[in-house]
């Protein structure tokens, strides 16, 4: 199997459509020959991690140089459905299911603070980045699947879940009419965020550069040394030569397995398709943006974003390609479309949103998205074990805008303070690990023979 790794010609989505003077940048003409600190990756995560560890270092501005193998920001974070929407229920119920109360309360919010993060730096530095306050929601249509979720709210709004106080529950009577969705038999509403995902990282990549950081763009890794060398320096091989660093961050999202192949079952690469529509006559939608779920706790056919013009940018498709693995499970090419979501996404909006039955809606523009899958559902963040010097901060699950940049600013913590882990805020359930990678390892090797979750009825009563 071939390892994943960026390939050219990707597709282009309708966020790279007005570029930043830093898409294609090179702070030098040569890389440097040695420094403090290299970043692999360009997008959310590593502009982030640059911004954070220029902040107040005890010992002085250390070098940084992002490598990025193709244009800046032009992988997941460039790609995505333009959300930033903390999930304040439906997966705090999966994750309960799977990782306990706890675990899953500081996983909400953990989100939930994200959110107010970049809400807060937008504001402060004034960026430009369409950032619009919304209301969002996770709504479900089949009677079935409405009644199993319904029963997971009634349990947990009994039980301490922080982050359920700011969620709303329509039932069959009110869910289609708070909504728009049609026929919906269950919805719940909680607020949100929409913005320019691209316009946003190029804002916080720019500022690192203009205090320092060297940007490579178009320089692929193809190596990453298994040791340091005898100064304590990691050797990076890259399409344009060689560059050394004392530490090294992987902000490699769904390639990272090809540059630490003991990421390999942890971390996969999976395509999704997202695509903006323009209605021919414009029409009202009830809420900025909104997910239409098929299975409960948490699995999403389709989803919107409402663009300030009037558009919709529409992601998912589910239903379309999911029983195909191949074509989207550890598939990494984003040259190419998942070709049967391309036709159901026009005719989407008149299938599911009520006021827009038979109003054309103009394809306009159709992209691929490699999302960076945790076999656990959970990200790695943290140092590589038994590698000193080398951090991950990888595996957003296609759920990187709530989460990464609290994640980089705890991993900048680490690396330019030695802050232990458990003083960053990061959750405790993100911290990477040997232990962790070996527990996933089994996991994946174990037949797959009815392996059921312990059912959530069995862990929290209703009296709780």
């Amino acid at each position: 199997m071939a390892r994943p790794y960026p390939v050219p010609d990707a597709t282009i989505p309708y966020w790279r459509t007005e570029l930043h003077e830093l898409d294609s940048h090179r702070s030098t003409a040569e890389l440097p020959q040695k420094q403090d600190i290299v970043i692999i990756g360009a997008g959310f995560a590593g502009a982030a991690l640059a911004r954070y560890l220029l902040e107040d270092s005890p010992s002085g501005k250390p070098s940084i140089t992002i490598l990025e193998a193709r244009e800046a920001c032009s992988g997941a974070t460039g790609r995505n459905g333009g959300h930033l929407r903390p999930d304040l229920f439906v997966s705090l119920a999966a994750r309960m299911q799977e990782q306990g109360l706890k675990t899953a309360n500081s996983v909400a919010v953990f989100e939930v603070a994200n959110e107010k993060a970049v809400a807060a730096l937008v504001a402060e530095e004034n960026i430009a980045c369409d950032l619009q306050q919304v209301t969002t929601a996770d709504t479900f249509v089949d009677q079935a699947e409405a009644a199993k979720i319904k029963k997971l709210w009634d349990v947990m709004v009994r039980l301490d879940c922080p982050t359920l106080k700011g969620v709303t529950c329509y039932g069959p009577e009110d869910a289609e009419r708070v909504t728009g969705v049609k026929d919906a038999k269950i919805a719940f509403t909680y607020p949100a965020h929409t913005l320019w995902p691209y316009k946003l990282v190029m804002h916080i990549l720019a500022g690192a550069v203009r205090r320092g950081v060297n940007l490579q763009t178009h320089t692929p890794v193809y190596e990453v040394s298994n040791t340091p060398d005898g100064e304590g320096y990691w050797t990076l091989s890259t399409s344009r030569g060689v560059i050394k660093a004392r530490k090294v961050v992987f902000a490699t999202n769904a390639y990272t397995s090809g540059l630490l192949p003991e990421y390999d079952d942890a971390i996969y690469p999976a395509r999704g398709t997202v695509c903006r529509v323009v209605p021919k006559t414009p029409v009202d939608v009830k809420l900025g943006s909104c997910a239409v779920e098929i299975r409960s706790p948490a699995s999403v056919d389709c989803y919107y974003g409402a663009r300030p013009d009037g558009s919709l940018v529409i992601g998912g498709a589910k239903t379309m390609f999911e029983d195909r693995k191949n074509l989207w499970h550890r598939n990494y090419d984003d040259s190419t479309l998942i070709e049967p979501a391309v036709p159901y996404f026009p005719i989407w909006p008149g299938k599911a949103l009520a006021g827009w039955e038979g109003n054309t809606v103009e394809l306009d523009r159709v992209w691929t998205g490699i999302m960076g899958y945790s076999a656990d559902d959970t990200p790695h963040i943290g140092p590589v074990s038994s590698k000193p010097g080398l951090y991950i901060c990888a595996g957003f699950n296609g759920h990187g805008m709530p989460n990464v940049l609290l994640c980089a600013k705890g991993l900048a913590m680490m690396i330019r303070d030695g802050c232990p882990f458990s003083q960053t805020g990061v959750p405790a359930c993100y911290e990477t690990g040997a232990e962790r990678l070996r527990k996933i390892s089994k996991r994946n090797a174990a037949p797959v023979i009815n392996r059921a979750r312990a059912d959530i009825f069995l862990k929290h009563s209703y009296g709780s």
